[in-house]
């Protein structure tokens, strides 16, 4: 099982000018390695939506790759984005979810059948043909490259340890730029990055 930092740090090194779309428990902790106008953090959005929103990005912006981080209680909300993705024939869009097994962020709830969900089968049912599965930091860190190169979408799993993240505040106190102002106004800060 990786930790949050194990997780991503090396995709905060290695995501080059990808979009990147957090949701739930690792949108602090992302904030903590990267500050691109590129990030965009959908945690206080409807949760479930945030693959969704990822999608409409991808298709949007189809030279660009981008990168969903999505929870395994959001997966879960919304099943169904796994085979829109394929339909859309999204080939800029990878997309983790990450499995720590709980309602983060809401404190800590055990998602519907926890520890007994094979989410790259149900990627693979929906039709990936590019999937992973990773509870090693090493092995991770040393396939990444891979993951993120190539025609995708592709799609991630990604076993990490369970945190104390609560709710987005969306306010000064927060330490990422992208959660010290709005959802709207981040979301035209991101348009505006992605027309330069």
């Amino acid at each position: 099982m990786l930790t949050k930092e194990q997780f991503l740090k090396p995709l905060a090194q290695l995501r080059g000018q990808a979009v990147v779309v957090t949701s739930m428990g690792v949108t602090r902790p992302w904030g903590k390695d990267s500050s691109s106008e590129l990030d965009f953090a959908s945690a206080d959005s409807a949760m479930g939506h945030t693959a969704d929103l990822a999608l409409g990005i991808a298709l949007a912006q189809p030279q660009r790759k981008v990168i969903c981080l999505n929870g395994d209680g959001s997966m879960l909300m919304t099943l169904g984005t796994l085979a829109t993705v394929i339909g859309a024939r999204a080939t800029n869009l990878v997309l983790f979810v990450v499995q720590n097994e709980t309602y983060e962020i809401t404190g800590n709830q055990p998602i519907p059948g926890a520890g007994q969900i094979d989410f790259p089968g149900l990627a693979r049912g929906a039709g990936f043909r590019r999937v992973y599965y990773f509870e090693d930091a090493d092995v991770f860190e040393k396939q990444l490259p891979e993951v993120l190169s190539g025609e995708g979408p592709v799609f991630v799993a990604v076993r990490v340890e369970p945190g104390t993240e609560g709710p987005i505040a969306r306010s000064e106190r927060e330490q990422s730029r992208y959660l010290r102002v709005s959802i709207a106004e981040s979301a035209h800060g991101l348009r505006t990055a992605l027309m330069s």
